[in-house]
């Protein structure tokens, strides 16, 4: 049982970082790529998208949008481990039946 939650707590935290990084990075490139003449206007462009995205889920706000996406993607990867290990031990038993 022990490892259960450790896995639980490994699936949610990496879960919840996956989301943050990942429009941390596209936004970092976007805000480097703005420093390269000629791409000033495009990736000041992308990158208003982008906030304009993350505000869509955070009432307006980009920073509470990209936090709602990473609790939302958080909890869909627990309950993907706890029906992994739910299988897992359903699997189990159904080997241990037949022998």
């Amino acid at each position: 049982m022990p490892h259960f939650f450790l896995s639980l707590l490994l699936t949610a935290s990496m879960s919840f970082a996956l989301p943050i990084v990942l429009f941390g990075s596209v936004l970092g490139l976007l805000t480097l790529t703005s420093y390269i003449p000629g791409f000033f206007a495009v990736s000041n462009q992308g990158s208003q998208y982008m906030l304009n995205f993350l505000a869509v889920f955070g009432d307006g706000k980009p920073l509470q949008g990209i936090i709602t996406l990473g609790i939302t993607v958080s909890i869909a990867g627990i309950l993907l481990d706890i029906l992994n290990f739910y299988r897992y031990q359903s699997l189990r038993d159904k080997n241990f039946e037949s022998e």
